[in-house]
């Protein structure tokens, strides 16, 4: 296989695997029941908002009566009472107050508490919400949802609930996002390897703010839904059930068949929002795979190829949108379906009563104000079910990561300072995938020495470097620390005693000195200074526009490999850890600046463990002890010199086979 198709192979990834694996209604309802505990973390913010949002149904049930007033008393110029239609018990105080008054009058009485009610809340200011333009993918609506929940009113109550739900719906989305966050940083080496990282960012930033809209699916929706029919029902019946009974049994109607006619809709929306969702992570991921590799895809030639593999995932991308798009127009073309009829049938009733003399214009206006919340609430009830399979789709992403078992959740013991030694006793250990990399390691190293581990490539080397800072566990065997299994000891306390420089080079696009305070927040200029001359930085370190507070392009790429290489090394050694582990340090230095290392080296290992993993011969001969692997076992330990002096010895033949 040539480079080009080794690379193109790698990037890449099935993502077919989330788009066929179907939710059923019962790990949605799981789903669901798991994200109303989050609400855990915005109770008093959620206790705002419901009460807020309570409020303004109270001036919902005065206007369509408000309105009849208008209509009958001061346009149509009637007294009170000439109907058999009764104002409800709330209205009675107002019609006290306006009875004996002339048509004038009651219309300035009117005009000046619409005003005040208009300053208090807003009535026809039609809420207020900050949204930007959005399409309907997950990545564009994301930045609405996490201001979402604004207010169906004006006023000062509006601003006043309109600022409760953006704090509302921003701490949720950053509490999940953090946890989410931490836990994507806290994976296994073994399934980092695997998880793409377009993906996790897709699920952090596009998926976590869904968790909003499930919530306000599941609580403030249907409950102000369910009470506000409730409460239409009621004076439907208290005003209208002696004069048009019918109108009650239409309006009894709509709430089940919604229901009814739009829940075969859940199980399609709920398949065609986890298959879009899953599509978008495809095409970030291709995306970001292509941009991280973007020097091997010019270096060869690869530049159509990833082209078209971006255009085919975004075209899949914006095919799963067009369904989503369908099943949503279903939706709305069944309720608007249902309202319609009902309503024709209400309206056909009432303009018969008000012909016979039955009811007044007014009454018309009433029951049209009550009749258009009817529907309101019914296509909300209606589509209780369906509208919850978008969030779910989202949140199922997110909690597939939180659920995730990670080493560092485990609890344990402080370990103490490292004083003595690490031991590997009977250690194996192997990959997922079944690839085995250690067998049966038995290895005892103490502290105030410098280790070589040594062998060819795949020997199992980095996986037994990868062992000490609990980055892999055994699968059988044990490693300890001073006689204490690490296994048993908390993951903080371990770590912070040890310091790993990788291999590759991975550098933020911070400043040098933030790179270097990332692995030691608590240093100061003395103690960046003698990290940076020890891994042989300051000269080109003083040589950068701002010296050490110059900022560093993507991954450090603004420097040299052997500078990169060398300022990861100075990261690790800034650390101050008991135990130091250098992977291929001195792979891009040049002979004089790797002999200054490996002499800085030795002495810093005076006082700890340092353990370098590494191929160069001049590297390798000045360490105390050299560990030789093959295949993952462990088949030489000693000097360089004792190694060399023994004819049998694998080392000696693989010094040999480099021609030294």
């Amino acid at each position: 296989m040539s480079e080009l198709s080794t690379l193109s192979a790698s990037l890449q990834f099935d993502d077919r695997v989330d788009i066929e694996t179907e939710i059923t209604s019962s790990e949605a309802a799981f789903i669901l029941g798991r994200t109303f505990k989050e609400l855990g973390a915005v109770k008093k913010l959620f206790a705002a908002k419901f009460l807020l949002s309570l409020g303004m149904l109270i001036p919902g049930l005065f206007m369509p009566w408000i309105g009849k007033i208008v209509i009958d008393n001061v346009l149509l110029q009637q007294p009170f009472g000439t109907t058999e239609v009764q104002y409800p018990p709330f209205i009675d105080p107002i019609i006290n107050v306006l009875d004996g008054m002339g048509p004038l009058s009651i219309m300035l009485t009117l005009m000046i508490v619409y005003l005040i009610l208009q300053f208090i809340v807003g009535l026809r200011t039609g809420g207020i919400e900050a949204e930007l333009f959005e399409g309907s993918d997950a990545a564009t609506q994301s930045e609405n949802q996490i201001t979402d929940g604004g207010s169906r009113g004006g006023g000062l109550w509006g601003l006043v609930e309109f600022w409760v739900s953006a704090r509302l719906t921003q701490r949720l989305a950053n509490s999940l996002r953090t946890k989410l966050f931490r836990k994507l940083t806290l994976l296994p080496m073994t399934t980092v390897d695997d998880q793409r990282f377009g993906d996790s960012v897709y699920r952090v930033m596009y998926d976590v703010p869904a968790v909003w809209d499930a919530c306000n699916y599941m609580t403030l929706v249907p409950f102000y839904a369910v009470i506000g029919a409730l409460i239409n029902l009621y004076l439907l019946e208290y005003s209208f059930g002696s004069v048009a009974p019918e109108i009650i049994w239409i309006a009894w109607a709509m709430l089940p068949m919604a229901f009814i006619v739009t829940f075969p809709l859940s199980g399609l929306m709920r398949r065609t929002h986890q298959n879009k969702r899953a599509a978008g992570a495809a095409a970030t991921n291709s995306m970001e795979e292509a941009i991280n590799n973007i020097d091997a895809v010019q270096s060869l030639g690869g530049m159509e190829r990833e082209r078209a593999r971006f255009a085919e995932r975004s075209a899949e991308s914006f095919l799963r949108e067009r369904f989503g798009i369908i099943v949503e127009i279903m939706y709305f073309v069944l309720v608007t379906l249902i309202s319609t009829a009902g309503a024709i049938i209400v309206i056909h009733l009432v303009t018969n009563k008000i012909i016979e003399g039955a009811m007044t214009p007014g009454d018309f206006f009433v029951l049209f104000g009550i009749f258009s919340q009817m529907v309101e609430s019914a296509i909300y009830i209606g589509g209780f079910w369906v509208h919850l399979q978008e969030p779910t789709a989202a949140m199922r992403r997110v909690f597939f990561f939180l659920d995730y078992d990670v080493e560092s959740d485990r609890s344990g013991a402080q370990l103490p300072a490292v004083e003595s030694r690490v031991t590997f006793e009977d250690v194996g250990f192997t990959y997922p995938d079944g690839r085995k990399a250690l067998n049966n390691v038995d290895l005892e190293l103490p502290m105030g020495e410098l280790v070589a581990f040594v062998g060819p490539t795949g020997a199992g080397k980095t996986s037994l470097a990868y062992l000490i800072p609990a980055f892999l566990s055994p699968t059988n065997g044990r490693v300890l620390i001073d006689a204490r299994d690490i296994a048993e000891v908390s993951l903080d306390s371990l770590r912070s005693q040890i310091a790993y420089v990788f291999q590759e080079h991975l550098l933020l696009s911070e400043s040098v000195r933030e790179n270097l305070l990332l692995a030691n927040p608590d240093a100061n200029d003395a103690d960046l200074a003698a990290a940076l001359e020890t891994a042989g930085c300051m000269d080109f370190v003083s040589a950068l526009p701002d010296g050490i507070d110059t900022v560093l392009g993507r991954s450090g790429d603004t420097l040299s490999v052997g500078q990169q290489q060398r300022l990861c090394i100075a990261r690790g050694l800034i650390r101050d850890a008991r135990i130091l582990i250098l992977d291929e340090p001195t792979a891009a230095l040049d002979p004089q600046t790797e002999n200054a290392l490996v002499s800085a080296l030795l002495r810093a290992a005076e006082d700890r463990l340092v353990i370098v993993i590494a191929h160069r011969l001049s590297t390798i001969r000045r360490a105390d002890r050299i560990i030789f692997l093959e295949e993952g076992d462990v088949v030489d330990v000693g000097s360089h010199d004792t190694l060399m002096a023994d004819p049998g010895s694998r080392y000696r033949r693989f010094v040999e086979l480099q021609g030294n």
